[in-house]
């Protein structure tokens, strides 16, 4: 059977992709759900009560108080 035109049924197409290139159609139907989810996710995270990250540290802390003697000759 020839493949079926997709602007001539896009269901039609789609159930004889699905049954004899399921591969490349389910990769279709997992790659569009990549805008959706950026249009669906934000709203559902903050509705959930899910902030904003806090920025990751790009230094380490220094402390504040005096260096501490170390019993060894290595300082580090």
């Amino acid at each position: 059977m020839a493949p079926v035109s997709f602007w001539g049924g896009p269901i039609t197409y789609f159930q004889w992709a699905a049954r004899h290139k399921p591969a490349i159609f389910w990769s279709f139907v997992v790659g569009s759900l990549g805008p959706v989810a950026v249009l669906t996710v934000p709203p559902i995270r903050a509705r959930f009560g899910d902030g904003p990250r806090n920025q990751i540290p790009l230094t380490y802390p220094i402390p504040t108080g005096p260096r501490q003697k170390l019993a060894s000759t290595y300082d580090d």
